[in-house]
């Protein structure tokens, strides 16, 4: 393992995403072992089913950071919340009807943010979300964060996230932080030169320094 190489962003969508289904454990299993969150075999193994299963979404997008050897890296995925999702349904503090307001387009959940240690520091975290969400057709991004993570809390508010409430996401979690991110394009936004990409372009694996 070497944190010195290049790494390179690849983003997969759909079934397609299943096939870095062991990269993404490896990831996961670093990351998530560490304190606070400690999980252990079993959580890892709820993780991978969870992952499996969410790869059968058409909308599923996973951006994937590996060194050019191939050493994976970090990662980031998520899907469009359903019209029907319960995502607000357990905060602890009511939020306005047109902030819940869901139609399975409206916004894009991130359920997953992670970079193992070696890479930290190098604005892996950064350019694999901003891969995850290049060209979203969502009006915003929303994931949850753990309040007592303090450098992903910073990072998300560095990035333009703005807390909307608090919730704990099952039964027996701590306290998560619900975070939104508006993704519209400003109207006086130029429109893309000849050559390049534009909201609806090919995504594109992407070096990152």
């Amino acid at each position: 393992m070497s944190s010195h190489e290049p790494v390179v962003v690849e983003c997969l969508e759909g079934p397609a995403a299943a096939r870095v289904a062991a990269d993404v454990g490896v990831v996961y299993a670093e990351v998530f072992a560490e304190p606070p969150y400690g999980e252990a075999e079993d959580d890892f193994a709820a993780a991978a089913r969870r992952f499996r299963s969410q790869t059968r979404r058409a909308d599923f997008r996973i951006a994937l950071a590996r060194t050019v050897s191939g050493e994976p890296v970090g990662l980031a995925y998520g899907h469009p919340l359903d019209a029907t999702t319960r995502w607000w349904d357990p905060l602890s503090a009511a939020v306005p009807a047109e902030t819940r307001r869901e139609d399975g387009r409206r916004s894009f959940g991130v359920l997953e943010l992670a970079v193992r240690p070696p890479w930290r520091g190098r604005g892996v975290g950064r350019r694999l979300h901003d891969a995850l969400l290049e060209d979203c057709a969502a009006e915003r991004a929303v994931l949850n964060v753990r309040c007592d993570v303090v450098a992903a809390q910073a990072a998300y508010r560095a990035w333009g996230y703005r807390s909307v409430g608090q919730v704990r996401p099952w039964e027996g979690a701590v306290l998560h932080d619900v975070m939104l991110l508006g993704l519209t394009r400003p109207a006086h936004t130029p429109p893309p030169r000849p050559g390049e990409p534009g909201r609806g372009g090919k995504m594109q694996v992407r070096a990152v320094p």
